[in-house]
């Protein structure tokens, strides 16, 4: 279980998805002594907190897009470790939050999910050429199917994953994201024989290249989802490119970037809910073609 995280929430207590972030800071604090920081408090005296918030990881929750919580640790130059979204994570599980304040049974049930993801669901994958903690990404990823012929094609479910229109995926952990290509790609391409990385160290801009995968079939130019630094590469791949036919999500994986303007780079993406039926236009029209 991840050591304790000083926790920032909205404080926007007059909404249901303001109230589920207080739920969940309490939830955390519960069970892994996790303290909150009063964003109201904070704003008139920040002593008392600021070594609190840098002691230990920074968990920003914010119930809405006004990201209150966000901003908030913008202006006092906090780091953040870990971002979580209430009306983002709702949204992406199909749930609709109502407008009274008292947590519905569903909306407790979405507070412990984020819970049980912030504690147990990533663990840290190492640390990169800069010595600093890699992204995190699920021990286990749950998948939706979608069958045309054959062909099954998967995509994963997971509260954090975000595609862009090139087919191209990102996993998301705070300031960090692991970043691959779609089962649609690997299977459009057949036996994968090549990878070129990218360099590490690299800037890259929100669909940038980040890298090539190439086969007998095409070449595959991968356009990056999210903006930021690449702080390492799945270096298996250079030798073992078929991982990327094995498992694209998670033996697969192309690189991991620390982000740069996530909260802006999100407004072009889809969640898994928005990608699957653009997943599945692509495989039909591809195999009518074929």
């Amino acid at each position: 279980m991840r050591n304790k995280y000083a926790i920032l929430p909205c404080n926007g207590l007059d909404k249901c998805a303001g109230c589920v972030t207080c739920e969940i800071a309490v939830r955390l604090s519960e069970k892994n002594g996790s303290e909150i920081i009063c964003p109201v408090f904070y704003r008139v005296a920040d002593a008392r907190y600021n070594k609190l918030a840098q002691e230990n990881p920074l968990l920003v929750l914010d119930g809405c897009a006004t990201r209150c919580a966000s901003k908030l640790a913008a202006e006092k130059g906090l780091k953040i470790t870990e971002r979580l979204n209430v009306s983002d994570m709702a949204k992406e599980e199909n749930i609709t939050l109502g407008s009274g304040l008292r947590l519905s049974a569903e909306a407790q049930a979405l507070a412990e999910r984020a819970v049980e993801k912030l504690l147990s669901s990533a663990e840290p994958t190492g640390e990169n050429q800069e010595g600093e903690a890699a992204a995190f990404f699920p021990l286990q990823l749950s998948y939706e199917t979608y069958q045309k012929d054959k062909f099954i094609f998967r995509l994963p479910t997971e509260v954090g994953f975000y595609f862009n229109e090139n087919d191209v995926w990102a996993y998301v952990s705070g300031t960090r994201a692991r970043v691959g290509v779609t089962d649609y790609v690997q299977k459009s391409l057949s036996d994968i024989m090549y990878f070129t990385p990218p360099a590490v160290g690299a800037e890259i801009a929100q669909f940038d290249e980040l890298g090539v995968v190439e086969s007998g079939k095409a070449v595959f130019e991968i356009v990056s989802p999210v903006s930021g630094v690449v702080t390492a590469i799945n270096e298996k791949l250079i030798n073992a490119p078929e991982l990327l036919n094995q498992n694209p999500y998670e033996q697969g994986w192309i690189a991991e970037l620390k982000l740069s303007d996530f909260d802006e780079d999100r407004d072009l993406l889809h969640a898994f809910s928005g990608y699957l039926p653009i997943m599945k236009r692509k495989v039909d029209e591809y195999r009518v073609k074929n």
